[in-house]
């Protein structure tokens, strides 16, 4: 097999290099990754200025690249030109702290998994919940699992996440659904030393309980969590309530 790993933590990243060695064990393992950290930059995509490759290190079975741009350029990058052949599979991370409920809109590792999944390739991301003293070589061993089971030859997203646990503390693994993760304090405002405004957008996690069967809920309780994405952002529900809107949207156009 041959699969393409990258991540937002960057090409420093412990996660990615534990991740890399692991996933050789199956076959050829190429990493594309950001030279730098972009976490939080979502599925952002470089248009305005000429994005750089280079190799970095190569290992048994392994091939390393860092680049100037984002996750998602990482796996355009890696698919259209660095790859002598597309991957077979594409996986992003393994993440520092969880990529939980609307969070995931938010995340590169995700997005990452994302963009492979626009072009038409099976992906996951995958996250362990903590950003203290993670048990990486878990979460990669969760991957290698995963990737022998994953139905190759058609596109499939799934977000994973791990609890930050040793193996005799995992609960088992359950299918879910996103989660709702709501923030209090979520913008600071403060003044630097010349009074002009500054802001840190940021906040902490509001405490709660979590719904059953999403994906908070699941590795709350020590479960993995794999949660399938769609990109069909329609929401489909609402469309007949809009009917009423449609109708008298046109006839003060006079359509």
């Amino acid at each position: 097999m041959r699969f393409l790993l990258s991540n937002d933590d960057g090409i420093d990243s412990p996660g990615l290099l534990i991740l890399a060695q692991t996933m050789a064990e199956l076959g050829e393992v190429f990493v594309v990754a950001p030279e730098k950290e972009r976490s939080g930059g979502g599925h952002a995509i470089t248009m305005h200025k000429p994005l750089r490759a280079r190799p970095v290190l190569q290992q048994s079975g392994i091939h390393f690249w860092e680049t100037s741009g984002t996750p998602a350029d990482c796996v355009v990058i890696a698919v259209f030109d660095l790859l002598p052949q597309p991957p077979d599979l594409v996986i992003s991370g393994i993440n520092r702290g969880p990529n939980l409920g609307e969070d995931l809109t938010y995340s590169g590792t995700v997005s990452a998994a994302m963009e492979a999944y626009l072009c038409d390739l099976p992906a996951f991301s995958i996250s362990i919940d903590s950003f203290e003293n993670p048990q990486w070589t878990v979460a990669a061993e969760v991957s290698k699992r995963l990737a022998g089971l994953i139905p190759l030859g058609h596109p499939l997203l799934l977000n994973v996440n791990v609890p930050n646990r040793p193996w005799s503390a995992i609960q088992g693994v359950q299918i879910t659904r996103l989660g709702r993760r709501r923030y209090r304090d979520r913008l600071t405002k403060r003044c630097d030393p010349f009074g002009r405004t500054y802001y840190w957008v940021a906040g902490e996690l509001e405490e709660g309980s979590p719904a059953k069967g999403t994906d908070s809920d699941a590795v709350h309780h020590g479960y993995i969590s794999v949660t399938p994405i769609s990109l069909d952002l329609t929401d489909y529900g609402s469309s007949p309530s809009l009917e009423p809107i449609r109708a008298k949207l046109e006839r003060s156009l006079g359509l």
